[in-house]
C-alpha cells in the first residue's frame, strides 16, 4: 500500500543529455584546480586518523544523509571501516540509533573529499552512492557527479561502485561515463521486498516509485580483500 507523497523526479530529458560525453572527456584531460576549502582538509584529516585507529579495509558511503545506510553498511560488512560522508550538519545530527564501532560519520563536501581520498591513494573495497541528488533540469548537467570534474577522481578510487536512484537516467547516464572509461557495469531494478537501506530509499518505496541500483567494479580489488567480503557477507 502506498503510504508516501514524494514526487517522482520530472525532466525535458527523455534519454542520456546529449552533452554528456564532451563534458566526461573534456574533465579527464583537464585536472581539476579548484583549491581545497580548509573544513574539508580538517574532515579528511579526522577520516585518515580515524581509519588508522581501525586497521581494516575501507567501505565509503558517500552522501549518507542521517546516516542509516551507513549503519547498515556497517552491521552488514563487521570486518570494514564504513565512512558515512555528507555536507549537511543538520542531516548527521539527527537523532538516530548508535553507529556500531566500525562506523563513522564525517560532514564534508564531497567534491573536495574525493580529490583528498584520490591523492591519498585511498582504495575503498566499495563505493555507495545511495540516492545523490539527480539535479534533472538539462542545464543542471555539470552537477551531476558523473558529469563534474570531479568524476576522474571518483573513478580513480576504485573499488566496487554501486548507485541507486529513483530517476534511471541518472543512472544511465552514469553507465555510459563509466563505458567511456572502459568500465562495465549494469543496472537493475531494485526488488521492493528488500529492506530499504537509506530514509531516501524508504522514502521513495513509500511513494510507489520504481527504484534502481548500477553496479560497477572500478577497479581491481586484491583477492584477500574479496575473500574477507565475502566472509562478512557470509555472515549475516
Amino acid at each position: 500500500m502506498q503510504t508516501g507523497n514524494s514526487k517522482p523526479v520530472t525532466s525535458t530529458q527523455q534519454g542520456c543529455h546529449p552533452d554528456l560525453l564532451l563534458r566526461v572527456e573534456r574533465h579527464r584531460k583537464h585536472p581539476f584546480r579548484k583549491p581545497v576549502a580548509p573544513f574539508n582538509q580538517a574532515a579528511f584529516d579526522t577520516a585518515t586518523e580515524w581509519l588508522n585507529t581501525q586497521a581494516k579495509p575501507l567501505i565509503l558511503d558517500s552522501g549518507c544523509g542521517v546516516g542509516d545506510s551507513t549503519r547498515w553498511l556497517a552491521e552488514r560488512f563487521p570486518n570494514h571501516a564504513v565512512l558515512g560522508l555528507d555536507r549537511s550538519e543538520d542531516r548527521l545530527h539527527r537523532q538516530r540509533p548508535a553507529l556500531p564501532d566500525n562506523a563513522r560519520l564525517l560532514r564534508t563536501d564531497l567534491v573536495d573529499f574525493w580529490r583528498l581520498a584520490a591523492a591519498a591513494d585511498w582504495r575503498p573495497t566499495h563505493h555507495f552512492l545511495f540516492y545523490p541528488n539527480p539535479y534533472p533540469k538539462a542545464a543542471q548537467l555539470s552537477r551531476r557527479f558523473h558529469a563534474h570534474p570531479v568524476f576522474p577522481a571518483l573513478i580513480s578510487l576504485g573499488g566496487q561502485l554501486e548507485a541507486r536512484s529513483n530517476w534511471r537516467i541518472y543512472l544511465d547516464e552514469l553507465q555510459a561515463s563509466l563505458r567511456h572509461y572502459g568500465i562495465d557495469s549494469r543496472i537493475t531494478e531494485i526488488d521492493p521486498e528488500q529492506p530499504a537501506v537509506s530514509a531516501f530509499e524508504q522514502k521513495y518505496r513509500a511513494s510507489g516509485q520504481t527504484l534502481w541500483q548500477l553496479v560497477s567494479l572500478c577497479g581491481h580489488v586484491p583477492d584477500a580483500v574479496q575473500s574477507t567480503l565475502h566472509a562478512d557477507a557470509s555472515a549475516q
